[in-house]
């Protein structure tokens, strides 16, 4: 374990409690002198994503745990916390965050103004709208929550060296093998150096942690920051005061020895630039007041008192950042080598959950949590720039407070990665959002305006959309009247075009053209694959060539690692097709597996032509036989261009993903576009997709299924193969009760005897369909907390406010429950899925061609 700030003390602490005794920590300097010690130490529980507030929820209950074990009062002050709205925008948002909260199990309480003041009567208050009132909050001493987590580490027998530092990392076939360690002055007669022998190294050294994972040739994007806050004389401020956040004014504070600890985001960040940060102990830099002032004077205002305080101290020190504002967790591309660092400011906060998530995945392969968002692996190859990583850092922590919108797309370091057909998405006016580095199309502003087709709004047919069982009329002409082409209310309403609508109905109606060059793509051959993919794969892959298998990828509790489609190209080589963000992991996790790998991403454009037009349109261009199978791919012509076609959707249209070379990615997407655009094909974007998805209950990996959920629950048990052997399927086996009530699961078990789960993901249709859900809303079930969506959309072919949540099994659908969207409940009703062509003759049957 290198570091001894909170996060090397508290993964060494959880180790030992997962019975680890072999463990040495080391700290170049005394325990918490490197990014620790100058924490100002805020522990605020409710937050933007599940795992954040799980992780620092548990924190909350480790502290009594560390004083019972160790004698040592671990520096917490659970004082609550107010979270202050002062704009409509930031009232909306506190909302929002309430709804989370309930489904969270966090006690919270929405305050007025008035009342926010009677938690604190120092505070001026007529100017907030509302307060976010968390009894569970409050603040901790870094150094004394240090010490407690390495006397509790020493306890269980973990050995921690102080004046002891890293001075090199041992590599021998891509897995670490050791650490050479020295102590003493370099040159003087106390120096010495010493090698131990380790096939797990965790570097945990905060701002530094970027200088010694290059040491093995790793890149762990941290990028220090210097941060400020001051603290006041005493003015008799009681030490029960809660914690406050006036996100609005981009300022924080606490009480701090009779005095308050004032700190803040400045708009105009700066990096701490040096080759070796944290040489020395404690470090910090000048006051630089001037850039404190935005954040002194939103105090002032906030807490009149301090306007005849003075200032008696001033703590301008690194804070060890990352692109995305977000923890580095997670193994290394060097087998062996993890990492816990970037802890941002909110670090202190989870350090428990960090130690339990890092030490439950060294241990037994896989947290309890889903920590994808936290996974070093999220960022693929262009983290190694320091300028990338620093432009994305710096925007990061300048935009910290800021309401981040769904949806909203920031313009840091882009454009970075590019389709070959970029230019001429840019030339029809495309509204680009960015992932995973990629440039990806949301929707074309040029597609804003309806097509001239009289029938563009006719009812759909009644075998077009399921409404049986929930009490919706089969003609669609009321519900279009109701939901046809309006502004979402709300938040779903603030990044939105019309031009989603038309790219939807364009593709029922005739064809949409999608540019899905970014999905990563990996490939796995040479003998061996088809064995090794069997046992990663919950599908059955052993199937001819030219075969596609939807699939997932588990871990041993049975939860979902991967969601992915695998092609057999030949005897022994397979293309696995996954996410844009997933690859990077979906890869490491195969070779996790004994798997060699390759990402092939970069060298094939993609391109997803859907609609019932589709094979007129690719028929035109191409004189190859079009008329294989769903789920078969075969290798075709499209006018010059060399093409593998697979027959698959994500929208629920017949059609095909089109893959070739990249050197020709730009004449195929111009040779489709003047193939399909006398058909009626309009291109089409990533806004169009997920609604089309979310009407055909197409799960979305890291929403609908997370390493959390089982294939059953999430009603995916049809791509379990129950003829083989797999990883997780001991766990879902015994996790599944066998169906003991007449009933028979939608979809066949992995074992002989038919089994259901006790929860599963349910389609919920809202009453108003101008209130669209966009993930994490609470459901309610006769008036009490049920689940949370887990995503949601509007779906414009049936036009229907859709969203997804995990409800108990034994719910049917015509059930009614309540879904809290921005503080008011919707009424929504449980339906049968999919919503959109329910029997899935769209994607299966040939349509009907006009060139016979």
């Amino acid at each position: 374990m290198i570091g001894g700030g909170v996060a090397g003390c508290s993964v060494a602490y959880h180790l030992a409690r997962l019975g680890w005794t072999e463990v040495i920590l080391v700290e170049r300097h005394e325990l918490t002198e490197g990014t620790t010690w100058h924490s100002a130490g805020f522990v605020g529980q409710l937050r933007s994503t599940v795992t954040q507030t799980k992780m620092i929820m548990y924190s909350a209950g480790l502290y009594p745990e560390l004083a019972e074990l160790t004698g040592l009062d671990p520096g917490w002050h659970g004082v609550g916390g107010l979270r202050l709205a002062t704009t409509p925008e930031r009232l909306e948002e506190s909302l929002r965050l309430a709804g989370a909260g309930e489904t969270y199990g966090l006690g919270l309480e929405m305050l007025s103004g008035a009342e926010a003041r009677e938690m604190s009567p120092l505070l001026y208050a007529d100017d907030v709208r509302a307060a976010l009132w968390l009894p569970g909050d409050g603040w901790l001493d870094p150094a004394s929550l240090a010490r407690a987590l390495a006397a509790g580490a020493r306890k269980l027998g973990v050995r921690i060296l102080t004046g002891t530092r890293a001075v090199g990392l041992d590599v021998a076939g891509g897995a670490i093998t050791g650490v050479r360690l020295a102590s003493g002055t370099e040159g003087a007669e106390d120096f010495e150096e010493w090698p131990v022998r380790a096939e797990t190294v965790v570097v945990a050294a905060g701002a530094a942690s970027g200088r010694v994972g290059r040491l093995a040739g790793v890149d762990i994007p941290v990028v220090p920051i210097k941060h400020q806050y001051v603290v006041t004389e005493p003015f008799g401020v009681p030490s029960s005061m809660p914690t406050v956040r006036d996100p609005d004014n981009i300022v924080y504070f606490r009480e701090e020895n009779g005095g308050i600890l004032v700190g803040g985001y400045i708009r105009n960040p700066e990096i701490w630039s040096t080759a070796a940060p944290l040489e020395e102990p404690r470090t910090v830099f000048p006051p630089d007041m001037p850039k404190f002032q935005e954040s002194w004077e939103s105090a002032v205002r906030r807490v009149p008192a301090l306007a005849g305080t003075e200032i008696t101290k001033v703590v301008h020190g690194p804070e060890a950042f990352t692109p995305d504002g977000e923890f580095l967790l997670g193994e290394t591309s060097v087998r062996g080598l993890w990492a816990a660092a970037g802890f941002c400011v909110h670090g202190l906060a989870a350090a428990g959950g960090v130690g339990k998530v890092m030490a439950e995945w060294i241990v037994d392969g896989s947290p309890e949590y889903d920590v994808f968002g936290m996974d070093l692996r999220r960022f693929g190859l262009h983290a190694r720039s320091a300028a990338w990583s620093r432009a994305k850092a710096l925007d990061s922590y300048s935009k910290y407070y800021d309401i981040v919108y769904p949806g909203e797309e920031r313009t840091a370091a882009r454009p970075l990665r590019r389709s070959p057909a970029w230019v001429r998405h840019a030339e029809l006016g495309a509204v680009f959002g960015e992932k995973a580095g990629w440039e990806r199309v949301n929707w074309f502003e040029s597609n804003a305006r309806p097509a001239a087709e009289p029938d563009r709004y006719r009812p759909l047919d009644d075998g077009d959309v399921r409404s049986e069982g929930r009490g919706l009329r089969k003609d669609g002409r009321d519900a279009r009247e109701n939901g046809r082409g309006l502004r979402p209310a709300g938040w779903a309403g603030r990044i939105w075009s019309p031009a989603v609508r038309e790219e939807c109905l364009a593709t029922r109606d005739a064809a949409g053209l999608f540019d899905q060059t970014s999905f990563a793509k990996l490939e796995v051959a040479g003998a061996g694959a088809l064995e090794g993919l069997q046992r990663a794969c919950a599908g059955q892959l052993d199937r001819p060539v030219g075969s596609i298998v939807y699939t997932q990828l588990l871990n041993a509790r049975g939860g979902v690692e991967a969601d992915l489609t695998v092609t057999r190209l030949a005897d022994d080589r397979f293309r696995l097709v996954t996410g844009t963000a997933f690859g990077v992991h979906d890869a490491a996790w195969l070779r996790g597996q004994g798997l060699d790998v390759r990402d092939v991403t970069s060298a094939h454009a993609c391109y997803c032509l859907w609609g019932p037009r589709a094979l007129d349109i690719l028929g035109s261009v191409s004189g190859d036989d079009l008329t294989f199978g769903y789920l078969r791919a075969r290798e075709i012509s499209v006018g010059g261009v060399p093409v593998l076609a697979q027959r698959v959707t994500f929208v629920g249209e017949f059609g095909w993903e089109l893959y070739c070379p990249s050197e020709y990615g730009l004449t195929l997407w111009d040779t489709l576009v003047a193939a399909g655009t006398p058909y009626g094909m309009r291109p089409a974007g990533y806004r169009a997709i997920d609604s089309m998805r979310l009407e055909k209950g197409y799960r979305v990996w890291g929403l609908d299924i997370t390493p959390e959920t089982t294939p059953y629950e999430a009603g995916l048990g049809f791509a379990v193969a129950g003829d083989k052997d797999f990883l997780g399927r001991a766990a879902l086996e015994a996790a599944h009760r066998p169906v003991d009530d007449g009933r028979t699961p939608a979809v066949p078990a992995a074992s002989p005897t038919a089994t259901v789960p006790a929860r599963r993901l349910f389609c919920l249709v809202l009453d108003d369909p101008r209130q669209v859900c966009l993930g994490g809303e609470p459901v309610r079930s006769g008036g009490l907390p049920a689940s949370r969506v887990t995503s949601g959309g509007y779906g414009h072919r049936v036009d229907r406010s859709i969203a997804y949540a995990y409800l108990p099994e034994v719910t049917a659908p015509g059930d009614r429950v309540e879904v809290g969207v921005t503080g008011t409940w919707v009424g929504a009703a449980v339906a049968a899925e999919p919503l959109y062509d329910p029997s899935s003759e769209r994607v299966r049957r040939l349509p009907p061609s006009s060139s016979g």
